[in-house]
């Protein structure tokens, strides 16, 4: 996969455009003249060999944000969790910083999470761990627990962890020693304690986060009360996107990326087409107050939070959207049309449907 965006970047111009090492720093819009102001630091080695880090800065006439939404975890609100992760770090990880099964060969590891990756990471520890369990709260997204292997098991959500025993500072543990905790279950069955727990992998994802726009940052604020400027509030959601990608208080701004549920590299190129025709001039934008009235309409049949960009049964409609639209003005200045999916894509993406229905059944 690395091999064909490399190669995909070199032959498009793409590579040598791109500047590498850098950490975009902040985003903003200034009014003289119009343009976005961004800002950035970049690695270098000076004479002596040292790296030192050069502050850099430049204008824009347009924005495109594609850094993705798989970087910042979410960590849920569970009582005593943040006390663990505190006292014992090197046992508590959120799955992003999951890479091997080999340390925890024997053990008993605790999965916070019920979706794809905690049920990876499951089958993976499945051959080395002594017992697996795996807490969810049983939420849409969750697999089947048909899909745990032989010494996994399926427990309720976690009310709270309980530190019952010495903290690190007062009596280190052992490569062989427990966490001195408690589980709490919310169960209404007998079982609602678990204990001898060696490891915590937390699994419930990433939000969106945009610290380089952090002047499109309202973390305290609930989605519910989202303004028409703000981009971010609690993370689940990217806030005042026309089509999830124009920002509609000014369009300059776009985002390749947003959706989810969806395949990934194809339907993120008609996406960075339709912005493409946008900037180039040959497709125009609705009104600002169409935009907005459209976007309302989503949240009205969606809601907010994380469900709002699921294209989950909706990717081929919600690309043919995007087709139509910038094709009707390619059609208008003579350009050739631009094709949707293949035949090909639509029987491969029939059989991807079908093994994800089977995974969910555990089949």
């Amino acid at each position: 996969m690395n091999e064909y965006i490399l190669d995909t970047s070199r032959k498009s111009g793409v590579h040598d455009a791109t500047v590498f090492g850098a950490k975009v720093t902040n985003i903003e819009k200034v009014n003289e003249p119009s343009k976005w102001h961004v800002s950035w630091t970049e690695l270098e080695d000076d004479e002596s060999g040292k790296v030192e880090e050069l502050e850099k800065e430049d204008l824009f006439d347009a924005v495109v944000v594609a850094s993705g939404h798989y970087h910042a975890p979410r960590i849920p609100n569970i009582t005593g969790l943040a006390d663990i992760k505190r006292l014992w770090p090197s046992r508590v990880l959120h799955s992003k910083g999951y890479r091997r099964p080999d340390s925890y060969a024997g053990k008993n590891v605790l999965l916070i999470g019920g979706g794809v990756s905690s049920t990876d990471i499951a089958r993976e520890l499945g051959p080395v761990a002594k017992n697996i369990y795996q807490s969810t709260r049983n939420g849409p997204y969750d697999l089947t627990e048909k899909m745990l292997p032989d010494n996994g098991t399926r427990v309720a959500e976690i009310a709270s962890f309980e530190i019952t025993g010495p903290t690190d500072t007062e009596e280190p543990l052992t490569a062989e020693s427990h966490l001195p905790i408690k589980v709490h279950l919310k169960s209404t069955d007998q079982n609602t304690l678990i204990e001898e727990i060696d490891n915590v992998i937390v699994c419930t994802g990433y939000h969106f986060t945009l610290p380089f726009l952090r002047k499109f940052h309202e973390d305290d604020t609930d989605p519910t009360e989202a303004s028409d400027t703000v981009l971010v509030t609690d993370g689940t959601q990217v806030h005042n996107l026309h089509k999830d990608i124009f920002y509609i208080p000014d369009p300059t701004l776009a985002f390749v990326g947003v959706p989810f549920y969806t395949a990934t590299f194809t339907c993120f190129e008609f996406q960075a087409i339709a912005l493409t025709e946008v900037f180039a001039g040959i497709a125009r934008l609705p009104s600002g107050s169409n935009m907005r009235e459209e976007y309302r309409a989503k949240i009205d049949e969606k809601g907010v939070g994380r469900n709002f960009h699921s294209l989950k049964g909706e990717e081929e409609g919600y690309v043919q959207e995007l087709l139509d639209w910038i094709n009707f003005f390619r059609g208008k200045v003579g350009l050739p049309l631009i094709p949707g999916y293949t035949e090909t894509w639509h029987e491969a993406k029939k059989v991807q449907r079908k093994r994800i229905e089977q995974l969910f059944e555990g089949k």
